[in-house]
């Protein structure tokens, strides 16, 4: 798994187990996973600053922040101590933010500076980005050629690291949508019926925003921890898994022409609740790149590094068949870190003007025997037999 994904994991890992014990009163100990969220958050940022959707990152960092500064008031020095020794020591990343008690969808979810993504920073992906246009873009630009409406709920699936949570912010700066990011842990609420109240507000802005002249993006981020199908749910869940239900149908209220869309995405659809699967009506693969798709991202990630003439793009191509553009892009990175690395054990570093040698075949090739793709096949089976019986082009 790449380091990038790693990151986002494990912040959504400690997300989730941090709004699980705020909800059962455990204040220490989500205190601990919230810091733990942020901590792994703010590494994704440094390491890799120029990521797009790095913004949406922050504004998660600063809602969990929020959430921690509402709990310490509430906590016992004794209980943080047995938080700490049950979990570990949880960091101290601090953020600056107005400190409230709740999150507020209106404020902390809302992208006012919507990701600085095009389409084309979307390598590849050409039957999934031509179902995102006729579904958004090409309504917003002409409603008038749309006399049976457009589909307001896009499905993004597929493996992870290949493009989905890209092929989002990329639209929604074609469009020049307010694009709100989502995911459990930002829109879940210990306190009893706020977390719909906060499904209700984020719905009701959106549809202001288009009844302003804007069109609005929900982005919701590993949507089956949102809607999936779980066998045991609290009154919370269900009653917020209903809200969304009641929200997806109101934004297709007949003669209303609103451009309010919900793009999910999600790297396992199979867990998706029976009931949502429906409200989606644009279902798309977003599949691992092919040779011609690695060739350009393998191009794309090298124009700034210093390779040697000898490096064979077409050749790296063919040898990171399976790889999803994650794993390209971390391929890339790796020959890089490695190359300095020997930089700066040769002893020269410390020479201001002394530079590292070019990148050769070698070093990729031997990246490339150290690391394996992040999709096996398995996996890819899965993914084309659910496309096969549920897809909606």
């Amino acid at each position: 798994m790449s380091a990038s994904n790693e990151l986002e994991k494990a912040a959504t890992a400690y997300a989730l187990d941090a709004v699980r014990l705020d909800k059962q009163g455990q204040k220490g100990r989500a205190i601990t996973l919230y810091q733990k969220a942020i901590e792994s958050l703010l590494q994704l940022v440094q390491l890799y600053p120029e990521y797009g959707l790095n913004k949406v990152y922050v504004q998660r960092a600063i809602a969990y922040q929020e959430r921690i500064k509402a709990l310490q008031g509430a906590v016992s020095s004794a209980e943080m101590n047995e938080a700490s020794n049950n979990d570990g020591q949880g960091g101290g990343a601090t953020m600056e933010g107005n400190s409230n008690g709740n999150l507020k969808p209106n404020e902390e979810l809302i992208i006012t500076e919507k990701p600085k993504v095009n389409w084309d920073e979307v390598i590849g992906l050409e039957t999934a980005k031509k179902a995102v246009k006729e579904a958004i873009v090409y309504p917003v630009q002409r409603p008038d050629l749309f006399p049976l409406g457009w589909p307001r709920g896009i499905l993004l699936f597929g493996p992870p690291g290949c493009g989905k949570t890209l092929l989002a912010a990329a639209v929604a700066t074609e469009i020049d949508a307010n694009f709100y990011s989502i995911d459990a842990a930002s829109i879940m609420s210990k306190w009893l019926g706020e977390a719909e109240q906060n499904v209700a507000k984020l719905f009701g802005s959106a549809r202001k925003s288009s009844s302003d002249g804007k069109p609005a993006i929900v982005f919701i981020d590993e949507l089956d921890s949102l809607m999936g199908a779980h066998a045991n749910e609290v009154g919370g869940e269900i009653r917020v898994r209903n809200q969304f239900l009641k929200e997806m149908d109101g934004i297709v209220d007949k003669g209303k022409a609103l451009h309010v869309y919900v793009i999910g995405a999600t790297n396992k659809p199979w867990d998706l609740d029976w009931a949502f699967i429906r409200r989606f009506q644009k279902r798309i693969l977003v599949p691992l790149a092919d040779h011609s798709t690695r060739l350009s991202m393998l191009k794309l990630y090298s124009s700034n590094l210093q390779i040697a003439p000898d490096v064979d793009l077409q050749e790296l191509a063919r040898l990171s068949e399976g790889f999803s553009g994650s794993d390209i892009r971390d391929v890339c990175q790796a020959a890089q870190l490695s190359l300095i690395g020997e930089f700066f054990e040769s002893g020269k570093a410390m020479d201001r003007e002394a530079k590292p040698r070019s990148l050769t075949m070698a070093d990729f090739r031997q990246i490339l025997e150290e690391r394996k793709p992040s999709v096996s096949l398995d996996m890819l089976s899965m993914y084309n037999r659910w496309f096969e019986a549920f897809k909606a082009l």
